[in-house]
């Protein structure tokens, strides 16, 4: 691993190829430092993707791509991604634009000036529609009393934490859960936990791959409490 880059930012893409065009030129306009990279996880798209990405990172530095033969979740893909970063500090955003992934940057800066081993910096989503922020609270207040740990936003992007956080993990999931284990886990490690403001607007193109209505976030919560339960089965064990 190089220890010359400071920052690995991991960026799962599921059929995103509109997108990657104005997510490519974002981060070449704003990761022009030499101590960061961006890495684009193709995570097994069946559009476009891998012929775009290729023509899109032709002789660019800083930014590379990753490529998941299928799609076995948005957990998964980032997984793969975490594990191909050469920074000291590792983490992840989405691709859909929704967030600027120079937001990346902004959370880099509050590991400056402290033990880096010791942080764990998210952001925290501003400008949503109230029904999400309803979801969010709803979703907020039911982990912060099941698992005992103050856990707010869980979702929101960017996620940044040190390297070797991560290689303490076990068994972290391998869809949408990831997010949740990831500040789970940062809480029960008694991490200093950095929350820093994040517009969220529209999707640039496309639609969301699980928030698409009131159905979709009920397979979402289903999925997200069975998992929270199998969390929860933790707190009798030391961390």
């Amino acid at each position: 691993m190089s220890t010359s880059l400071r920052l690995s930012l991991v960026i799962p893409c599921y059929n995103e190829a509109r997108n990657l065009p104005l997510l490519v030129a974002r981060l070449r306009e704003t990761f022009v430092r030499e101590d960061v990279e961006a890495i684009l996880v193709d995570n097994g798209s069946t559009d476009d993707s891998p012929a775009v990405l290729a023509g899109l990172l032709d002789g660019v530095a800083g930014i590379r791509s990753l490529r998941v033969e299928r799609n076995q979740g948005y957990g998964h893909g980032i997984l793969a991604g975490l594990r191909a970063a050469r920074g000291l500090i590792v983490g992840w955003t989405h691709a859909d634009m929704q967030t600027d992934p120079a937001d990346a940057l902004t959370g880099l800066e509050l590991f400056d000036g402290v033990d880096p081993q010791t942080v764990f910096v998210k952001g925290r989503r501003h400008g949503r529609p109230a029904a999400d922020v309803a979801f969010t609270v709803g979703m907020s207040l039911f982990e912060t009393v099941l698992l005992r740990r103050a856990l707010w936003d869980i979702n929101a992007q960017p996620t940044l934490f040190p390297r070797a956080f991560f290689e303490r993990w076990q068994a972290p999931p391998q869809d949408f859960s990831l997010d949740l284990y990831a500040y789970y886990q940062a809480r029960r490690s008694g991490l200093r936990v950095l929350r820093f403001p994040v517009r969220f607007g529209e999707r640039a193109h496309g639609s969301s791959h699980w928030n698409v209505n009131w159905r979709a976030k009920a397979r979402f919560i289903r999925r997200t409490v069975g998992f929270s339960l199998r969390l929860r089965k933790d707190l009798s064990h030391p961390a």
